[in-house]
């Protein structure tokens, strides 16, 4: 225990003095502007996924309002608690960690810092300084199953998940009932990088099963995964095009990753991950942070899929006109999706 202390105590002083040593102006010395730190979890703010859309959304909110801005990857899981510590003994306004892994280290450093305000992306947590910003995944999902369902040609599509857990099984649950809506006998196979942090940031193993399951019929896999969902773009991609256009597409996820491998990314499951990190700063730069539970689906366009001139001649007007008239039934609640964690 003594050990760990000593090793808690060390990390933080490394942090804290990699933060001294940003080229702006430090925190510190700038109290006239409220002092934001984002902690990333170990894929890092360049996974072109969900890191990078949190990330975008904090430069958003540096540009535009008052603030100071630091950021922190991690690398290891070990350092997010002393990323997260360091800022809170810098005196922080708002500290932000990315994932529902960091929930519980935010609990226990949100509790020795009672007077700091916090924020957690697809965790819970029910402490008076903290806020809970979580998705309705399952609804976004069940969109994008549609067009998957409606984009097969071999009547079996592929889910990639990342770390299998209950959030993630919230993704594939949603992408079954989408597709199973627009044909009850479709194949769904679904498989799963890790059971550790490592399974985010790991696109070798993601390529292997993206491939696994294209050799088994999928022409159509939906990646929630992180670093690792990139193996997927490069899978489908291995495959090629007939005629122009490609035998086997991708779904991207959480940013818009149409661009990625353009031409194999039928569209991507947004998470508006960037708009809800930019309303939560703002909220406290304007002294009106509600700690609790904030939820975001399809209601508040905070989940959905992405179109744009790289999916456009993708994805057929049928299958748009299908995904729109399941999105107002879901609004209005005449289609219930399944959540896979509240069930």
């Amino acid at each position: 225990m003594k050990y760990k202390l000593v090793v808690l105590v060390a990390l933080i002083g490394l942090v804290a003095l990699a933060l001294t040593g940003c080229q702006e102006t430090t925190a510190s010395e700038d109290h006239s502007k409220i002092r934001v730190g984002i902690v990333f979890d170990i894929g890092g703010k360049d996974d072109r996924s969900f890191n990078a859309a949190a990330w975008q959304g904090v430069q958003r909110a540096a540009k535009d309002l008052p603030i100071v801005l630091r950021d922190i990857e991690p690398g290891t899981p070990n350092a997010i608690e002393p990323a997260m510590r360091a800022f809170a003994e810098r005196n922080f306004d708002l500290i932000i960690g990315v994932g529902f892994a960091q929930a519980p280290i935010m609990e226990l450093v949100a509790k020795d810092y009672p007077n700091i305000r916090f924020a957690i992306i697809d965790g819970e947590s029910k402490l008076p300084n903290v806020a809970s910003l979580v998705f309705k995944e399952h609804e976004g999902s069940y969109l994008v199953g549609i067009l998957a369902a409606k984009t097969s040609r071999t009547g079996t599509i592929g889910f990639l998940g990342g770390m299998d857990i209950g959030l993630i099984h919230r993704f594939a649950k949603g992408y079954e009932e989408g597709a199973r809506s627009v044909n009850p006998n479709i194949r769904v196979i679904e498989n799963y990088v890790g059971v550790t942090d490592a399974a985010w940031n790991n696109p070798g193993k993601g390529k292997e099963l993206s491939l696994a399951q294209i050799s088994k019929g999928a022409d159509v896999i939906f990646t929630a995964a992180g670093n690792s969902g990139l193996g997927a773009f490069d899978a489908v991609e291995q495959q090629g095009k007939q005629n122009g256009r490609a035998t086997h597409f991708v779904i991207g996820v959480d940013s818009n990753q149409n661009m990625v491998k353009p031409g194999f990314v039928l569209t991507s499951m947004i998470k508006r991950v960037d708009n809800v990190v930019y309303d939560i700063v703002e909220d406290v730069v304007n002294r009106q942070f509600s700690p609790g539970i904030h939820v975001f689906g399809l209601d508040k366009d905070a989940v959905g899929y992405s179109m744009d001139d790289f999916n456009k001649d993708l994805v057929s007007p049928d299958a748009l006109q299908a995904a729109e008239a399941a999105k107002k039934k879901i609004i209005a609640g005449e289609i219930k999706v399944t959540d896979a964690i509240g069930t």
